[in-house]
């Protein structure tokens, strides 16, 4: 990986649309799915979907920081999915769909932690936010029909209305 390029890794529900809402954002340079924060190695799809292996289904992104900051991919992670619904997203149940910001250093947690907070404040949602703010740990990634799953489909969308 390019010395200036930098990691960050989400979780919004279904990593499907996650990862098209972060493909089109300038500075993105690459994107892939897969799964964080569980106790399994080496976890698969079908595993993942037991809702027993604590992973969430994330979106890791390579970004160029002198083209995109860290803030700016934190306001397409909120305003893409519904932060205060626990363990879920539209009709997809479980903590694999749990809303989630795994940050790779120092910075990226005080951002995080800080737009959190502002977000809250802001009075935008009637619930509390159940954002989990964690430290990166290994990326699994997804299996390779996962991998710009809409993009390969011509799709832009699979969100309920």
């Amino acid at each position: 990986m390019d010395k200036n390029l930098q990691k960050a890794t989400f979780g919004a529900g279904c990593f499907w649309q996650v990862e098209e809402d972060f493909h089109h954002v300038d500075g993105v340079k690459a994107t892939a799915v897969g799964y964080e924060g569980g106790n399994v190695e080496n976890p698969d799809y079908e595993t993942v979907c037991t809702d027993r292996t604590g992973h969430a289904e994330v979106v890791e992104i390579t970004y160029d920081p002198n083209e995109v900051k860290y803030e700016t991919l934190l306001e397409t992670f909120w305003k893409n999915h519904n932060p205060t619904t626990l363990d879920r997203q539209g009709p997809d149940v479980g903590s694999q769909y749990r809303s989630a910001i795994f940050y790779h250093n120092d910075e990226q947690k005080k951002i995080a932690e800080k737009s959190k907070e502002e977000l809250e404040k802001s009075g935008k949602w009637k619930n509390p936010i159940v954002t989990q703010i964690v430290p990166a740990q290994t990326f699994w990634k997804a299996e390779d029909y996962h991998q710009k799953y809409l993009h390969k489909r011509g799709l832009t969308s699979c969100r309920f209305a």
